[in-house]
């Protein structure tokens, strides 16, 4: 496992799920990692938002279906009200059609509960850094359902991305902050900031999730179904 940067404190999380089971198995996970520290949990929407304003974690791990408030009204919520937190959203099997709209709510990032655990550890830092994750699994069954049901704009062409703007794009399908893409292609992070904003553009994305789907699209990112 890897250590925390000397001088770095722990990425703070707040678990949202409405079953206690899977809010002690995300925690047991979380807390394998150095990197990570969870500073509350919650067991429906309403919790959430408000523990989202007392804590002001740097992630939010979101349950999609919870009673009262669900979680893509409460990711809402959170976005607009504590704007420097993330939330990823946890899905299962055959919640595909609630992505597109928790997108527009702002999430940061979606894992499929059955994911490795690693997902799970690579999404927190990922969202926690300033990026978007999607793990692989979520990627390829949304791209496809969008194909297959053409609920959302049709396939985005790259032709009109420079060679450098596609490596960019590539980074954000990957998860990566402008940091990091910055770091892996050898230039300075400004630079890396107007490539992303020249790239969510040209593809008309509202955010990095988007840019990132559309990147799974292109086949840009590898994907392990």
């Amino acid at each position: 496992m890897e250590a925390t940067t000397p001088g770095r404190r722990p990425v703070r999380v707040l678990i949202a799920d409405d079953e206690t089971m899977v809010r002690a198995g995300i925690r047991a996970i979380l807390a394998r990692d150095p990197r990570t520290e969870v500073v509350a949990e919650a067991a429906d929407g309403e919790e959430a938002v408000a523990l989202a304003h007392r804590h002001l974690p740097d992630v939010v791990l979101m349950d999609i279906q919870m009673p009262g408030l669900n979680g893509i009204e409460a990711a809402a919520r959170i976005h607009r009200a504590v704007p420097g937190t993330g939330v990823v959203m946890l899905t299962t099997f055959g919640e595909d059609h609630f992505i597109q709209r928790a997108l527009e709510e702002g999430a940061n990032g979606f894992l499929l509960k059955a994911d490795d655990p690693r997902e799970l550890l690579n999404g927190v830092q990922a969202v926690a850094s300033g990026g978007a994750y999607l793990s692989p699994r979520v990627a390829a069954r949304v791209v496809a359902g969008l194909r297959a049901h053409r609920t959302v704009r049709p396939r985005r062409p790259l032709d009109h991305l420079t060679d450098r703007e596609r490596d960019v794009l590539a980074g954000l399908g990957a998860g990566l902050s402008n940091a990091e893409i910055a770091a892996r292609l050898h230039v300075v992070e400004g630079t890396v900031k107007a490539h992303v904003s020249a790239v969510l553009a040209k593809l008309g994305a509202r955010n990095r999730v988007e840019a990132a789907l559309a990147a799974y699209e292109a086949g840009l990112v590898a994907r392990d179904t």
